[in-house]
């Protein structure tokens, strides 16, 4: 069954906890227990945060964790709606719409994965790294951040993952530099079965090109501006060698194969 036939669940979330964990960046955690043990890795919950005109469309969030009834989402503050996010205490109560989106597929016979967070690319692997160690799948990862404090979820990531590489822009931890060189060293040097990416549109472009051409697999979650998140809006366009696809019901995970990154790329329709 796929993401546009499963049932979707309308629940009334609490707020346990909403904490910073980094400048710019929370954690809160949400009380849901339908959509928590419904949710798979990669999908994400359409949240009405508050009442009133500026808060008639819900917001997208993915699902970092799942701890027993629990939610947990890794947001960053950028504007009204996060805000007041930030802003919620616990005892709160939101409801939500989820679990939402098609998430990550694991290949048959996947015995090595690379994981590559850039950012808060990081919130949707969470629940992803957790379940390929369950299934005994050895997990590299390689995660960028502008700066130390950015490096979110740094900390799963060292207590679940085989080895994990750091880069940062300002070289306060780990390697200098952008993620996507310690990518091209860890294709060329481990080989995995498949990689998944997060993080900023341009450099998941060029993640998913560095796998292709070494005859990887790859899948990318892509971030777009939602209105319905359920497919009837056509607001989060995707280009695909297929078509237009949605990236609320068909994504937010891709093959990267399949997606055209440029306008020059999609194929002219006569």
């Amino acid at each position: 069954m796929d993401a546009s036939t499963e049932r979707k669940l309308l629940e009334h979330a609490r707020v346990v906890s909403n904490e910073r964990v980094a400048e710019g960046v929370g954690l809160i955690v949400l009380e849901s227990p339908r959509v928590a043990h419904a949710v798979k890795p990669g999908q994400f919950v359409h949240l009405r945060i508050e009442q009133g005109a500026s808060f008639l469309l819900r917001r997208p969030f993915s699902i970092h964790r799942v701890v027993g009834d629990r939610l947990q989402i890794l947001y960053q503050v950028l504007g009204e709606g996060t805000r007041a996010l930030a802003g919620k205490e616990r005892g709160a109560e939101m409801d939500l719409i989820g679990p939402l989106g098609t998430g990550w597929f694991v290949p048959e016979g996947t015995a090595h994965a690379l994981l590559v967070a850039g950012g808060l690319g990081a919130a949707p692997l969470g629940m992803l790294v957790e379940a390929l160690a369950l299934r005994g799948i050895a997990v590299t990862v390689a995660q960028g951040a502008p700066t130390t404090e950015r490096l979110v979820a740094r900390e799963l990531f060292e207590a679940t993952a085989r080895r994990v590489e750091i880069s940062t822009d300002d070289g306060s931890a780990g390697e200098r530099g952008f993620v996507t060189a310690l990518v091209e060293r860890l294709i060329a040097a481990d080989r995995p079965d498949v990689v998944y990416v997060c993080g900023p549109e341009a450099m998941t472009r060029i993640v998913a090109r560095q796998a292709l051409a070494a005859g990887v697999a790859c899948q990318v979650s892509l971030e777009r501006l939602m209105a319905c998140g359920i497919g009837a809006c056509l607001s989060c366009v995707v280009a695909t060698v297929d078509g237009q696809k949605r990236a609320c019901v068909d994504g937010p995970a891709f093959d990267a194969a399949d997606v055209l990154w440029d306008a020059s790329e999609i194929p002219p329709k006569h």
